[in-house]
């Protein structure tokens, strides 16, 4: 009798939101999922699939624990880089952005997504998904979205380097379309937007990119549920 061993992913950003939700829906369906977040109070999940480790992406130590911890499931298949960092809330104009605050912004959304495929990069065998999380911020020019979406415009253009440069990997940057999550909430501070759509129904749009054979490059989740 031949056994499978279950498939394996990391998500960031899973104490809520789409991260959250994306980890609970893997778990139901046999995957063994590594999470992170930076508040470790909120990372409970009641699967025994879903391994936690807190901390934060943009801490190297952080990410050789991740790298440690996947090293010991074996292998990987599925890497998604959720966890953002908005910024300053309101949200500035540029020319009152905190250049401190920037520079967070950008170590978290643009270079720990990277940092983290370098550190995972043994575990990542051909076919493995690599899905970073985008913004329609990055490609529109939306007063007070600069700091943010001018890194999420970054890791579009990293990812896409990245697709070009692996090959044997399937790379996607997904842009989910406005959410009512706590970020988003922050980024319209005293503002009602739950008319924005749940996390829980913007997840199967990733499915595509999780199980089928869609090839690398840049996706809007409303897209793929059409799609789907």
């Amino acid at each position: 009798m031949t056994t499978h061993a279950p498939p394996r992913a990391v998500v960031t950003g899973a104490s809520r939101g789409l991260g959250r939700v994306l980890t609970e829906q893997l778990a139901r369906d046999g995957w063994r999922v590594v999470v992170d977040a930076r508040d470790a109070s909120a990372l409970t999940f009641d699967s025994p699939s879903v391994t936690v480790v807190p901390g934060d992406v943009a801490d190297p130590g952080h990410r050789r624990r991740l790298a440690e911890v996947v090293g010991e499931l074996g292998g990987l298949e599925l890497l998604v880089n959720n966890a953002s960092l908005l910024g300053p809330s309101p949200l500035p104009h540029l020319v009152d952005h905190p250049l401190d605050e920037l520079s967070e912004v950008l170590a978290v959304n643009v270079v720990a997504p990277l940092a983290l495929v370098q550190a995972l990069r043994p575990f990542l065998g051909a076919g493995a998904r690599v899905i970073d999380v985008t913004s329609d911020a990055a490609v529109e020019a939306m007063a007070g979205w600069g700091g943010y979406g001018a890194s999420k415009a970054a890791l579009d253009q990293l990812t896409g380097v990245l697709a070009v440069e692996e090959p044997q990997w399937r790379v996607y940057s997904v842009d989910p379309g406005d959410m009512w999550t706590a970020m988003h909430q922050a980024a319209f501070p005293g503002e009602d937007i739950s008319d924005r759509a749940l996390p829980s129904s913007v997840v199967p749009a990733l499915r595509p990119l999780i199980d089928g054979d869609l090839p690398s490059g840049r996706y809007r989740a409303a897209d793929l549920v059409v799609a789907s």
